[in-house]
């Protein structure tokens, strides 16, 4: 068999004019599938991704509506959830009308006796016009949901099974062979020697694979023609073909974001996509029968009916759905903005300094302990401002030579910091780096030792049991402490001096540090931010967060996302470090920046697990700052307990139990699937002053972002606010959302059942694809969802026409907010809400 001979038979020869069309055609239509993929972090570095990203530019009903008929997967809860929403009052019929102005047109219209009747009855399961199936998908229907015989299983394990080899970053002693070459290269080189698709009743799947064309371009043409998918649903068959590899597809999709990043191109994500198609058509050609032909030739004449445009309208039956959801988030702004108008605020006035400021990242695990600060330090002030405090950089610890990004995934380092030991002389600092070295060195070694084809069995034989001992300790809580990667090889006298070094230097041929002018013009940026450019406390602590958990793949996910999904102590200690700086504070007055001689800045470190509040260097500072350091501590310690103690009714922790030693024995238990909630219940991003919302409890549900837009000549911060911090909270919201709605296709399932795969995701038992989104018990306690899927509402105290010029400007701003994606309202300086964003960049005034 030859190329030429995938065509079918009775098909003309195609003029070279024709051949180019078609060329065309298909790679816009590749293009189109690929740019629908949501990219997926690895594990290291797990961070929040809008699973829709790639849908963005379509309004939210009409991603409904194509889930819905290309994928089978909805976007919304089930009807029983919104009647139980219903019968608990939670959802009024002032919700149900208002709900009805969140749609968007030109959706069906329905009254709240119409919508309380839908959701009495369950929605039925139809089979949309239009649907796009692939090959595998006929097949198992053919096969009447025997899933030993489903093929769409065997070809998604077997894909899986060669991607977690092709792509494992360490965790596999034996690497394969092959990895030098492009990925749909070093495919076709493996499928050669490989016999499992021929053993499993694939005929001449060697064969097949050898004679498809090289170029994965070519490839997927090729098939589709072979296949006869009409011109009109390439790309939604391309993409249905990819939804079945979603986790792959995703971390590929990672892989070419961050290839763009740094400005090259990657194809890798079509190659994937080629492997992808190929299997399909390897399956297609196991079946002559006329029972599979026809119903494949059905399956593309259904597909010719498919929509051709991004605004598909949802179908009648889905109307309601997408109705209930508005009226459940339309019930939500409801509570939140009664809440914003319950008490009179002034206008922000001009700050006059006090005892403390303290700035905690937007997340909202942060509102819950700076409403508990405030409560034991009246004269406290809080800021909130995106845990890196606005310095993308890339954090080198002792003994490597290149670290991570300790920034959003939005944006690309622009610094490099070196981790060094303070005081130490090169002799002292060489030894620690040897030490180190040596240490990763035998930690490698033992791990060959532990899973080497020989040695692994008297490994078991000769020391399994006194593993015993470890795991009594962790089941019971006994373990005192867990030592993190940043201590390996380091003595514990000298870890109070290990730190960031921000001097400009060379290390490794590599450029660290900051150079005067750059330290100027960050400090600055940070504090316009903030909104910090006067009445400066005499302390004012930057506190970045991250979290404490054992025995969890995803725990990077409960860090700092702003931090690239690490610990955002390193971004706090740069901060503090530059802002304490003398040169850069004579080098702010000049523009208006003014920082007494009696401010300092303090780095800290907030444990979202156990509410623990870190110092570091504090050493340095001036011995006048030591009794309020301490006063700072006892403050921050009695903020913690309150701060536990709000949480622990969620934790499900009993009335009368020791509520600090259980969250603490929590954080290091192994067995624990929820050491805390992350970020679930995250509802609403407010960005105002601290006034407007410190006289109400939001229940650690709100992002909270300060700013005062009196300060912010040319509106440049709230720009800033609204094209990175908003944009990435709507990404947390949003796979919150996702992994709640279908926690199958968008989230990472059971946790129970996970197995890591190459060191870079899950998956669910020992097959299948890597998992995507967040496991299920991150969003359900076993009983019920703790986590409220609402699209985001984001609510920002600044001047209509001010807001209006962000959303006209930036397009990806324009798709989220146009489309539904999140809520937009307009606050007044007194925190009352006043307009919602209506779209096209106009507002409708609230009563």
């Amino acid at each position: 068999m030859t190329a030429a001979d995938l065509a079918l038979a009775e098909r003309p020869v195609p003029t070279e004019a024709q051949t180019e069309a078609l060329e065309t055609q298909t790679a816009c239509a590749i293009a189109d599938a690929c740019s629908r993929i949501a990219p997926l972090w690895p594990l290291k570095t797990f961070v929040a991704v809008n699973p829709f990203l790639g849908f963005t530019g379509r309004s939210f009903g009409a991603a409904c509506a194509y889930f819905d008929r290309v994928t089978g997967r909805r976007l919304v809860m089930p009807r029983a959830y919104f009647r139980e929403q219903l019968e608990a009052g939670r959802i009024e019929d002032r919700d149900l009308e208002a709900g009805q102005a969140l749609l968007e047109p030109p959706a069906l219209r329905l009254t709240a006796e119409q919508l309380r009747a839908a959701a009495r009855q369950d929605r039925p399961r139809l089979r949309r016009p239009g649907v796009v199936a692939t090959v595998s998908e006929i097949l198992d229907s053919l096969a009447a949901g025997d899933r030993q015989l489903s093929r769409t299983a065997f070809m998604i394990d077997e894909i899986s099974k060669w991607c977690a080899a092709y792509f494992d970053e360490g965790q596999s002693v034996w690497r394969l062979p092959g990895r030098d070459l492009p990925l749909y290269a070093a495919w076709r080189a493996a499928m050669r020697h490989d016999r499992n698709p021929e053993v499993m009743g694939i005929a001449g799947f060697r064969a097949l694979v050898a004679q498809i064309p090289a170029d994965p371009q070519a490839a997927i043409g090729v098939v589709l023609e072979a296949l006869g998918v009409p011109a009109r649903a390439r790309a939604d068959y391309l993409y249905r073909a990819l939804f079945d590899i979603s986790g792959w597809a995703g971390y590929v999709r990672y892989l070419v974001w961050q290839s763009e990043l740094a400005g090259g191109a990657d194809d890798r994500l079509v190659q994937l996509l080629a492997i992808r198609v190929v299997w399909g058509y390897a399956l297609f050609r196991q079946r002559t029968d006329s029972r599979f032909r026809l119903a494949w030739s059905a399956a593309m004449a259904e597909a010719a009916a498919a929509p051709a445009h991004a605004a598909e309208p949802a179908p009648a039956d889905l109307v309601p759905d997408i109705a209930l959801q508005c009226a459940a988030e339309a019930a939500y702004q409801r509570r939140l903005f009664d809440r914003l108008g319950s008490a009179a605020k002034s206008p922000a006035a001009a700050r006059e300094g006090g005892t403390l400021q303290a700035a905690f990242c937007i997340d909202v695990r942060s509102e819950v302990f700076r409403r508990a600060l405030e409560s034991v330090c009246p004269r406290a002030e809080t800021i909130g401002f995106a845990g890196f405090f606005g310095f993308p950089i890339e954090y080198v610890p002792i003994g490597q030579d290149a670290g991570g990004a300790q920034c959003p995934v939005l944006l690309k380092p622009s610094f490099v910091v070196r981790e060094t030991v303070r005081g130490a002389d090169k002799r002292t600092e060489q030894g620690i780096l040897e030490r180190r070295v040596l240490r990763r060195r035998a930690a490698k070694a033992w791990k060959a030792f532990k899973l080497s084809a020989i040695s692994s069995f008297s490994y078991v034989e000769a020391v399994g049991l006194t593993f015993g001992v470890k795991m009594v300790g962790d089941s019971l809580g006994l373990t005192r402490t867990v030592e993190h990667p940043e201590f390996e090889g380091l003595d514990r006298s000298i870890l109070h001096r290990v730190g960031p070094t921000i001097e400009p230097q060379s290390a490794g041929g590599r450029q660290t540090g900051f150079a005067p002018d750059r330290k100027l013009d960050m400090a600055e940026a940070v504090l316009r931010g903030m909104s910090l450019t006067r009445g400066f406390a005499s302390l004012v602590l930057l506190a970045g967060h991250g979290s404490t958990t054992v025995n969890n793949p995803h725990a990077s996910g409960l860090d700092c996302g702003a931090c690239g999904g690490h610990a955002g102590k390193a971004n706090a200690r740069v901060a503090a470090a530059i802002l304490n700086d003398p040169s850069v504070r004579d080098g702010l007055r000049p523009r208006g920046i003014d920082i007494p001689q009696s401010t300092w800045f303090l780095a800290a470190l907030h444990d979202t697990t156990t509410d623990d509040v870190a110092i570091f260097d504090d050493d340095l500072a001036p011995a006048d700052f030591g009794p309020q350091i301490d006063r700072l501590r006892g403050w921050l310690a009695q903020a913690g307990a309150l701060a536990r103690t709000e949480r622990s009714c969620l934790l499900g922790l009993a009335k009368g139990e020791n509520i600090d030693r259980a969250i603490t024995r929590r954080a290091r238990d192994w067995s624990q699937l929820r050491p805390e909630w992350g970020l679930a219940g995250n509802a609403a991003f407010i960005a105002a002053p601290r006034a407007v919302t410190a006289s109400v409890s939001l229940d650690g549900r709100s992002f909270l972002h300060s700013y005062d837009w009196r300060s912010d000549d040319g509106f440049r911060v709230l720009e800033l606010i609204m094209t990175a911090p908003m944009v990435v909270a709507s990404w947390i919201n949003l796979q919150y959302y996702g992994s709640t709605v279908d926690n199958r296709a968008f989230g990472a399932g059971n946790k129970v059942l996970h197995n890591v795969c190459g060191a870079l995701g899950v998956l669910e038992g020992n097959a299948g694809d890597l998992k995507v989104g967040l496991p299920l018990q991150s969003v359900h306690d076993g009983a019920r969802f703790v986590h409220e899927p609402l699209r985001l509402t984001a609510c920002i105290a600044a001047p209509l026409e001010a807001i209006s010029a962000v959303i006209a400007k930036h397009a990806s701003v324009r798709d989220l907010i146009d489309n539904r994606w999140l809520h937009l309202f307009a606050l007044t300086d007194d925190g009352r809400v006043s307009h919602r964003y209506h779209g096209n960049c106009s507002w409708e005034t609230l009563t």
